[in-house]
């Protein structure tokens, strides 16, 4: 393929670009994955995506690219779907509460599979916040099936999953901004049998780009703005939370608007160990559970088949929470 063709095509400025066709694209990002474009043509590329943004046809042309690479995990045993929660960002100012949703979902007996990177970044990360609630890494594939099928629950590093999605992350260092493999990772699941990705947006026009995705795609998902740039509902405002399945769509929850009614109950502290001894606490029922992530966990037993009805998902999941009070 002759890369400074495609080049000179996207990279005409948003007026007089040229999207590549899905075909285009899956090969230029299947040749990403696989090592085979040289660096300057590549770098050059991903700068003149971020530039354009990519269009429907060249994200599906990327994400297919990215599935036929991707390496799978063994279905877990039981009817219920696997969620698959991406974790890249960590937490700067709020709380990160992947894990709590995470865990609250394994005493539904749903099993969880959370991918994302070793790498802080300054950040407080699920991996670093998860190996203090004693839940470690799994360095190969096999270890994450085991995981799974014994804890519920495991923390796959995407160099496990995807070597070549990992090495387009980490040129986020040497070029400075992100890239496509960015917006990818939020999108894929390792379970060919089916799954529940959660998959969260930092701005509005990537919301409606996702959606389309999933709806154009049938693929099972529950998206919404990320708290951030992670999978949780943000505890202080919910955010529009949005299932997609079989190529329809369902808004769940609105958003919340107006003034802030009452300042939930967080830890003070985002450090790991703290962030990891105030869920251990929430999961005793010393803690209150924000109520954005009660309503998202409602979301999940019914996108991950527990219930077959949204609000039987709400009485079971209002009762449960209770109960941890009690």
């Amino acid at each position: 393929m002759n890369y400074s063709i495609i080049l000179k095509n996207i990279a005409r400025g948003i007026h007089g670009a040229r999207d590549m066709t899905m075909e285009e694209a899956g090969l230029i990002y299947g040749a990403m994955l696989d090592g085979g474009m040289p660096e300057l043509e590549m770098g050059a590329i991903l700068i003149a995506l971020r530039m354009k943004g990519e269009s429907a046809d060249e994200l599906l042309g990327f994400y297919q690219a990215c599935e036929t690479r991707l390496y799978s995990l063994a279905p877990p045993p039981g009817a219920l779907q696997p969620v698959v929660i991406p974790s890249y960002n960590g937490a700067r100012h709020q709380p990160n509460l992947v894990p709590l949703l995470a865990l609250l979902l394994v005493k539904f007996g749903i099993p969880v599979l959370i991918h994302g990177t070793l790498e802080s970044q300054g950040r407080t990360t699920t991996a670093y916040i998860l190996r203090e609630l004693g839940i470690l890494p799994c360095a190969h594939l096999q270890q994450a099936n085991t995981a799974l099928a014994n804890e519920g629950i495991a923390f796959v590093p995407i160099a496990v999953l995807s070597p070549g999605l990992a090495d387009l992350l980490a040129l986020r260092n040497r070029l400075g901004v992100r890239n496509t493999a960015h917006t990818l990772v939020k999108m894929i699941s390792p379970f060919k049998s089916g799954s529940l990705r959660l998959v969260s947006v930092s701005h509005p026009d990537y919301l409606a780009k996702m959606r389309d995705f999933f709806i154009g795609t049938g693929l099972r998902a529950l998206i919404m703005r990320g708290t951030e740039g992670e999978a949780f509902a943000n505890s202080k405002r919910r955010p529009d939370l949005w299932y997609c399945d079989d190529g329809q769509e369902q808004l769940l929850f609105e958003a919340e608007a107006g003034p802030l009614k009452s300042v939930p109950n967080l830890p003070d502290s985002i450090d790991a160990a703290h962030t990891a001894g105030w869920i251990q606490e929430a999961l005793a029922g010393r803690h209150s559970i924000p109520l954005p992530l009660i309503n998202q966990l409602a979301c999940c037993l019914y996108g991950a088949g527990y219930t077959s009805d949204m609000n039987q998902a709400k009485a079971i999941v209002a009762m449960e929470i209770s109960s941890l009070a009690a």
